[in-house]
Formats: C-alpha cells, sequence, structure tokens
C-alpha cells in the first residue's frame, strides 16, 4: 500500500493567508483532522471525500497524494527510492508524464536537480521493465508528479487535481489583469453573500468575480469544466464512485432569480468577455452585464458590491490613478447607502487614496500580487 492509501491523509495546497478560510471549506466538504501549514493543509478523507473535494473545492489549488517517505541526504538515496517505485501501477509508457520539485534545508541543494533525478529514475524504471520510457510533457501532462524535499525528508506524491485547481475552464477570454478564481471565489465567500442581497460588480472586467459568485449561489462544481483529474490515475481509481459524485454534486445546484447577480464595466471589450465567460456556465447568460462608467450608475443601494479596479492596467482615459480611486470613494459613499463594498486592492498603497475608511482589511494574494481586500459599510 502506498502512504495515502496507509493514513488516508493528503495535502492541499492553498494560497499563502488563506489557509483559514480552506479549513473551513475543507470541512464543509466533510474532511477531517485538518492541520494548517505553509501554503497548505493536511487533512484525512476517503475516496469518496477525495473526488469529491477536488470536484467541488474554489479556495485550493492542489491536493497531493503522498506515496513514498523517505530520508534523502543525497541523490543516490532519490534515485534508489524512486526507482522501488511500481510506477506502471499509476502510468504506462504511452501516457506523458511531469515532474515538479521543491527543495529546502536539505544536502540536495536545487530543485531542478531533484526534479532531473526524480525523472530519470522513473525513465529507467520503464526501460528496465518495458525497454522503453514514456515522454515528459511539461504543459498538459496525463501525470503530475512532485518531490518535496526538507531537512532531508523526501516526500513523492501525486498530484490527485492534475493541474492548478484554479483553470476553471469557463474563462475562455479574459482582459488585462485578469484576477485568479480561486482569489475571486475567497472574495465571494468573505463578503458573506448568501442572495438575499444583490450583488454587483461595477468594474467587471472579464466577470471572474460574476462567475464565482453564480457559482457559488448555483452550487455548480468549481470543476465541471475539467476534462480529467489526477486522481484517475491513482492505482486505486474507483470510476463508479467518481460517477456517483459528480451525479450527487449536479443534483444539488439550483437556479438563481434573476436580477440577483449583476455587473458593467466601461469597456466593451471587457463585457462582451464578461458574457461570453458567463455564458459557459450552466444558465449563466441569465446575468446581466452592460457596458457603463460607474459614475453614471445612478444608485446600488442595500447590495453586495464586490469589485477589483484596475491599479495601472485598463485605465483609460484616468492617467491619475489616486483621482481615479478618489472618485471611486466618492461614489460608494454617495451612491451606495445601505450596501456592503469588498474591494480588492491589487496595489496596498492606493488605498490611502479610497474617500472611505474601512471595517476590515485582510492580506490577499493574487498570482504575484501582494494585495489586500477591504470592506466598507455604506451607511
Amino acid at each position: 500500500m502506498y502512504i495515502y492509501q496507509q493514513e488516508n491523509r493528503y495535502f492541499a495546497q492553498i494560497a499563502d493567508g488563506m489557509e483559514q478560510l480552506g479549513v473551513e471549506e475543507l470541512h464543509e466538504l466533510g474532511a477531517q483532522e485538518m492541520k494548517t501549514a505553509y501554503r497548505g493543509i493536511y487533512f484525512v478523507t476517503d475516496r469518496n471525500g477525495l473526488y469529491r473535494i477536488n470536484y467541488m473545492s474554489r479556495l485550493l489549488t492542489k491536493i497531493y497524494a503522498a506515496i513514498r517517505i523517505f530520508s534523502c541526504h543525497s541523490d543516490k538515496y532519490l534515485y534508489r527510492n524512486a526507482l522501488a517505485i511500481d510506477w506502471k501501477e499509476f502510468f504506462s509508457v504511452n501516457n506523458t508524464f511531469a515532474v515538479t520539485a521543491t527543495v529546502s534545508h536539505s544536502k540536495i541543494k536545487h530543485s531542478k536537480f531533484a526534479a532531473l533525478r526524480l525523472k530519470d529514475a522513473i525513465v529507467d524504471y520503464f526501460r528496465k521493465h518495458f525497454g522503453k520510457r514514456p515522454d515528459v510533457d511539461t504543459t498538459i501532462p496525463d501525470i503530475r508528479i512532485d518531490l518535496h524535499i526538507e531537512n532531508n525528508r523526501a516526500v513523492i506524491s501525486i498530484d490527485t487535481s492534475g493541474g492548478s485547481l484554479h483553470r476553471r475552464g469557463y474563462r475562455k477570454v479574459s482582459v488585462d489583469a485578469p484576477m485568479q478564481e480561486t482569489v475571486a471565489a475567497a472574495i465571494i465567500r468573505l463578503s458573506d453573500w448568501d442572495g438575499s442581497q444583490p450583488l454587483y460588480d461595477p468594474m467587471c472586467g472579464s466577470g471572474t468575480l460574476l462567475c464565482e459568485a453564480f457559482m457559488q449561489y448555483c452550487r455548480i462544481p468549481a470543476g465541471i469544466h475539467r476534462d480529467k483529474f489526477g486522481f484517475e490515475y491513482l492505482p486505486d481509481f474507483d470510476k463508479a464512485l467518481w460517477k456517483t459524485v459528480k451525479t450527487d454534486a449536479g443534483n444539488y445546484m439550483r437556479e438563481i432569480p434573476l436580477g440577483i447577480i449583476s455587473g458593467s464595466d466601461i469597456s466593451r471589450e471587457a463585457v462582451n468577455a464578461a458574457k461570453l465567460n458567463l455564458g459557459r456556465l450552466p444558465h449563466g447568460g441569465s446575468v446581466c452585464v452592460k457596458v457603463t462608467d460607474f459614475q453614471k450608475i445612478s444608485s446600488l443601494e442595500n447590495s453586495i458590491i464586490v469589485c477589483n479596479p484596475p491599479y495601472g492596467i485598463r485605465m483609460g482615459e484616468k492617467e491619475n490613478i489616486g483621482e481615479f480611486y478618489h472618485e471611486f470613494g466618492e461614489f460608494l459613499k454617495h451612491k451606495c447607502k445601505g450596501s456592503n463594498a469588498f474591494i480588492y486592492f491589487g496595489d496596498r498603497s492606493l488605498i490611502k487614496h479610497f474617500a472611505l475608511r474601512a471595517s476590515w482589511k485582510k492580506p490577499l494574494k493574487n498570482g504575484g500580487l501582494d494585495g489586500q481586500l477591504a470592506k466598507f459599510e455604506l451607511y
């Protein structure tokens, strides 16, 4: 048996700062014994839970299943232990694979060298047993294998997600600086929006926040558009159980009342992109998105407002970004009474230009941006 089979324990990768949100989501999806770690969460679940969490999670990036753990003081130890794994239980010479590695505080110093030695062992295993080897595909491999070495302790894992879960599949078109789907989902979650008030995005861009709000309310699985998952290559993969998980999730979906979610953007290109992306979701075409400048909106009262304003990109004619943010703050103050606004600042320094005081601020990374989400209560 492999490590994950013995312990039913997995490691979920999540963006830095989102660990507690991830613990809450994992609990809702039936996981147990959650323990946070650096940019991740260890948790326990059965096969049903593994499939469901990969299919339903809106916040997690990847989920790893450990197959071998060992002391690793040199590349020879690494090669020997990797060669001892029965790789044909996971994939064949006709499949493609990719190896990633991270190394810290260990005698093996370089991650690329560690990944190369693991790759060599896998290739040599197949050559020894079958006389030929599978190909490496770093872009869209059939199976992804991860190596993590820390303090000379090595863990070889299978990526059960089959690539980052933030790639939902609905975003076929995007404008500049799109928000990562998992970050958008975190913003919707932090807003506590439950559909009892309208939700509006006045600078929707390609519609990521609108899509994530729509998927959350309608209970649409985050992985509904994924063609395959990495867990399908595990030796104990249960095809019938996976089909049941998808069927149960589909039965849990619901429709949304008209007008509950809507948005706008000054850019026609952005609005067209948002409509196309929303249209990729079941009944997503019912969401109203229109071309308009936020300053021309008469009011957004008693609503939940979510927004990822431009921070130097997509600024159009607004050359003074500080002035732009001041005007947006004035709009919220005077035209959005009774609403709560959740504004993401990709550049934290821009919050000083806002004409409002935040109720709270939370760090939230978006790709390479060390941004901040702020809540404004608009009385």
